[in-house]
């Protein structure tokens, strides 16, 4: 970047780019899950899995919040020369980046039905639900503030890590017409042309 500017992604973006996939990988395997007995009947896998769902949905939903918090306060007016990343970028690339873990997470849920019938898959999708939480949470945050929260992509081992983790020193804001993403992180609605 010229003159000392970074790009930025951000934070709403890269915590919900793994909710949709986690979803439809969860309901995938929980559905195929179902269908062998396993080590139990399917009643209390579907129980067991309602319950994990909750408590993944819930664990997820409110991990390291006072972190995001921390770096919220602390964050810093982005500069001029900052480039901020498009959302189908940063969702690109945390996807691309995790690729290898949601499959080994899809086949491990996929399997662990023939012990506990669709509970592996209802772990995924309640970390899919978590995730749509703390995106939707930390929109609030955005909306009370009246600003955007950034990240550097530099400090995403390479656009694909976690917004909150150790590499994350600190957030950058903008205004809230900024970038391409409503806050919480989803796609930004055009208004319509009048007729």
């Amino acid at each position: 970047m010229g003159r000392g500017g970074h790009g930025l992604a951000r934070v709403p973006v890269v915590v919900r780019a793994g909710a949709a996939p986690l979803w439809w990988l969860g309901v995938a395997a929980a559905g195929a899950g179902a269908l062998p007995d396993g080590l139990t009947s399917r009643r209390i896998g579907a129980f067991a899995g309602a319950a994990l769902f909750l408590v993944t949905a819930a664990v997820i939903a409110y991990a390291r919040r006072k972190r995001y918090l921390a770096l919220a306060r602390e964050a810093t007016r982005a500069g001029k020369y900052d480039v901020l990343q498009s959302r189908s970028v940063t969702v690109r690339n945390w996807r691309r980046g995790h690729r290898w873990w949601l499959a080994a997470a899809f086949l491990a849920a996929l399997t662990s039905g023939f012990a506990v019938p669709a509970a592996g898959g209802a772990v995924l999708a309640g970390a899919g639900a978590g995730l749509w939480a703390k995106a939707a949470w930390l929109g609030r945050r955005e909306e009370d503030g009246d600003v955007l929260l950034w990240v550097r992509v530099d400090w995403l081992d390479r656009g694909a890590g976690a917004p909150a983790g150790k590499t994350a020193k600190a957030y950058r804001t903008t205004g809230p017409a900024a970038g391409d993403a409503a806050p919480g992180g989803a796609r930004r609605r055009t208004a319509s042309a009048p007729a």
